[in-house]
């Protein structure tokens, strides 16, 4: 009989209380280097988030400043579309989105003030052109789209052919030959590296691209006055 007992006897309590300690010890040691641990990788997923949402506001302002066309405002109008400063441009370029109408859209990338500091913007609206008389004005761009936060701040400057840089491109007859999209550090004012530039594809007006003489015609554009436009409204 006593074999039968030892044969089936399992843990002793002093031993089931060991075990339970020891479990307890291991688990309090697994939560510390957690506890160690897990903000370093929040902070870390984070940067990487805040990274690619910020390669993607860049890649968008890219493509639409790279997409400009060279669209007056009225048939009686020669100056393209376009109104660049340090902080804000606007142009046009061919609508693209699913719920888009086919046509031109007014483009306006800016930097506003957000919530949570500077931000850069984009918003947009249907180009209507300009009626001969010349009264007509364009609708303010709405539905703004956020592209760029705080810390970080957009610049533009622009160059033309003679490849020299300037923060203003406004009133010209023709469309930048390039712009340069510059990032910086909103609390040191350092430009990043991952700063570019972007060349304009459109260059010249439709009627002297079905000119014989391309030159003769953007002189004979170049020497006709600049009429006094409406100014674009600022949006709302």
């Amino acid at each position: 009989m006593s074999a039968r007992r030892d044969a089936i006897a399992g843990f002793t309590l002093v031993e089931a209380l060991l075990a339970t300690a020891l479990m307890g010890a291991i688990l309090a040691a697994i939560a510390t280097v957690t506890a160690q641990w897990l903000p370093n990788w929040n902070r870390g997923f984070a940067r990487v988030q805040g990274s690619e949402v910020l390669a993607v506001g860049l890649e968008r302002i890219v493509a639409d400043l790279a997409a400009a066309e060279f669209v007056s405002a009225g048939a009686g109008v020669r100056q393209p579309v376009f109104d660049g400063t340090e902080l804000s441009v606007t142009f046009l370029r061919t609508a693209l989105g699913p719920n888009t109408r086919p046509g031109l859209e007014l483009v306006r990338i800016m930097e506003t003030g957000g919530a949570n500091g500077l931000i850069t913007v984009r918003t947009h609206a249907r180009f209507l052109p300009l009626g001969r008389d010349g009264a007509s004005v364009q609708p303010a761009p709405a539905n703004p789209v956020v592209l760029v936060r705080a810390p970080y701040r957009v610049t533009f400057s622009y160059a033309g052919e003679d490849r020299v840089w300037r923060n203003v491109w406004r009133g010209e007859r023709e469309l930048p030959k390039a712009i340069r999209v510059s990032l910086r550090d909103a609390t040191t004012d350092r430009t990043l590296s991952v700063s570019t530039a972007t060349l304009v594809h459109a260059e010249m007006a439709a009627d002297c691209v079905l000119a014989e003489v391309i030159a003769d015609c953007l002189n004979r554009q170049n020497q006709q006055p600049v009429p006094n436009l409406p100014p674009l409204r600022n949006p709302a």
